[in-house]
């Protein structure tokens, strides 16, 4: 009987111990979730910014996107009048023609026969494969410094630039130039044959040009529209250069 009172001191301790363990340990899950809570919050918050930023770039890619598109649309517009471009083509043609130089006749006689002797052909220079070559390597390149000019509100014509430094919004004339480059790239693949059989024969001549191009091998421009005989009235304006 005089040893129950030490059993229940004994039990006491132990039950207040485990009491303050469980206290202690729920005050550390209670700051471990409000820990994960601010780190969510954080989290969210960042995700809510990168969702931010990535809208922000999707609508810039996509203005983007649409200016390119409406300036594409505002380009290939340009070459629909193709008798007007390939007029323009000729009109470059043409003055490669007009600037030829009396040339010697190609000597090809370079294989020596068995005694000693040249043999080959000496081939004039005007139905030559070389002068083909010459005329119309780096044709297109050459279609580059032509841009569209506005004559009136409703008609433009293309012209050949002189002096880039005159043209008032460059970045609009240079996608113009590139364009009408790309047309006679097109050009020239359809009719290159065809144009060089010609240009030996002695059928493409100075003021034969865009008949020859624009009419008879392409159909760009009607022989009975107002397109082609229009080009003829306006040959001085044609010419002009900026």
């Amino acid at each position: 009987m005089g040893q129950e009172p030490k059993i229940e001191e004994a039990v006491e301790p132990k039950i207040e111990g485990k009491a303050r363990a469980a206290e202690l340990k729920k005050k550390a899950g209670e700051k471990r979730r409000g820990a994960l809570g601010s780190q969510q919050k954080r989290l969210k918050g960042r995700e809510g910014e990168r969702d931010m930023e990535e809208s922000y770039s999707m609508v810039v890619k996509v203005a983007l996107l649409l200016v390119s598109t409406l300036a594409f649309f505002s380009v290939v517009s340009c070459i629909d009048d193709k008798c007007a471009a390939c007029n323009a083509v000729a009109e470059e043609l043409e003055r490669g023609l007009s600037n030829e130089k009396p040339r010697n006749h190609l000597d090809m006689r370079h294989r020596l026969d068995s005694k000693g002797q040249r043999r080959g052909k000496v081939i004039d220079y005007r139905v030559s494969e070389l002068r083909v070559v010459e005329l119309l390597d780096g044709l297109c390149e050459k279609m580059q410094d032509y841009t569209l000019n506005e004559v009136e509100p409703t008609r433009r014509d293309w012209i050949k630039v002189a002096n880039w430094d005159n043209i008032t919004n460059k970045q609009e004339a240079r996608a113009y130039s590139k364009d009408i480059s790309t047309y006679c790239g097109r050009l020239l693949e359809e009719t290159e044959d065809e144009l060089a059989e010609l240009i030996k024969k002695g059928s493409v001549k100075v003021g034969d040009v865009s008949k020859v191009l624009c009419q008879d091998l392409t159909k760009h421009c009607s022989r009975t529209s107002g397109s082609y005989e229009g080009y003829d009235d306006q040959d001085d304006e044609s010419d002009a250069e900026l």
